[in-house]
């Protein structure tokens, strides 16, 4: 399925004393990285929202392998799993400047009817970019 990747200067906001990046950050990475995926197949969030569609997050995992460090230059690759129906699944990696896998992640977001606030299909227009 379509991948991308997207790169990240670790600021030092993000890190603790240590100068490793603090877990709660990996979540900013992640939309980061999948609002440019969605951009370099074609489709802007804020005109899905603006057409009455949005994303939330149902379901987000880590696996933590190596720290991400203060001044690290990440690559976040990040992959869609499969053809989107009410949800949509994105796998990701994580790569400092090395090339060392540092994390993986998976995240699950559901496509919502924002006039009902009900799930729903997702829109034609979104698997269109994908074929």
């Amino acid at each position: 399925m379509k991948s991308h990747t997207t790169s990240v200067k670790v600021r030092y906001a993000e890190t603790d004393q240590m100068g490793v990046v603090h877990h709660a950050n990996y979540a900013v990475y992640l939309e980061l990285a999948r609002i440019e995926w969605l951009e370099a197949i074609g489709i802007s969030y804020k005109k899905m929202e603006e057409k009455g569609v949005m994303l939330p997050v149902y379901g987000m995992q880590f696996s933590f392998l190596k720290p991400a460090l203060f001044d690290d230059i990440l690559t976040i690759k990040t992959m869609l799993r499969k053809t989107p129906r009410a949800s949509i699944v994105f796998d990701y990696e994580i790569y400092n400047q090395n090339q060392e896998l540092l994390t993986k992640a998976e995240t699950t977001l559901v496509f919502v009817d924002m006039s009902t606030n009900r799930p729903t299909r997702c829109p034609e227009y979104v698997l269109e970019k994908l074929k």
